[in-house]
């Protein structure tokens, strides 16, 4: 039952790899908030774009369909049709081009997590510590000893300390 104890050490070195992987690891549940995080912002930049692509859709087809969009576009183009007078105001500034904006790129983040060797690394040292401790508790409390004889020898006899019964 004694030796059972150093169960223990296997136990304590699976937990604190199962610790660390579970909170500082690349399947963490740190990584998964990250890898969540960019989805949003991927997600958000992709509806602005969507909203953006179905408003230009509905300009072309304003602008191959209906004349009275096509007019006005070729007005704001200095263009003019027959019968309309044109007058020219010098010092105002040319109309201005519409400029869409499409949003900025989105480059991937790689997650920041400790690997898994370092989580290995990390399980085994504190298995070993509690093995040593567990190991200088048994010498101390006179479980083990170490090059130390349980019998003393009479004229090159061993006698042994062998409790009576």
């Amino acid at each position: 039952m004694k030796r059972a104890k150093y169960l223990l050490v296997l136990f304590v070195s699976t937990f604190v790899y199962v610790a660390l992987s579970l909170t500082v690891g690349q399947n963490s549940m740190r990584c998964y908030r990250q890898m969540e995080e960019q989805k949003r912002i991927v997600s958000k930049q992709k509806s602005d774009i969507q909203n953006l692509n179905t408003e230009l859709i509905l300009e072309l087809t304003a602008l191959k369909n209906d004349r009275a969009v096509i007019a006005a576009y070729a007005r704001k183009l200095d263009y003019v049709t027959e019968g309309e007078k044109l007058v020219k105001i010098n010092g105002l500034k040319p109309a201005n081009n519409t400029v869409y904006e499409t949003g900025s790129v989105i480059r991937h983040v790689e997650p920041q997590y400790v690997s898994e060797k370092l989580c290995k690394i990390a399980s085994a040292c504190a298995g070993l510590i509690l093995l040593v401790l567990m190991l200088l508790s048994d010498i101390k409390n006179g479980y083990i000893t170490l090059g130390k004889k349980n019998y003393t020898t009479i004229n090159g006899i061993p006698v042994y300390d062998v409790p009576q019964i």
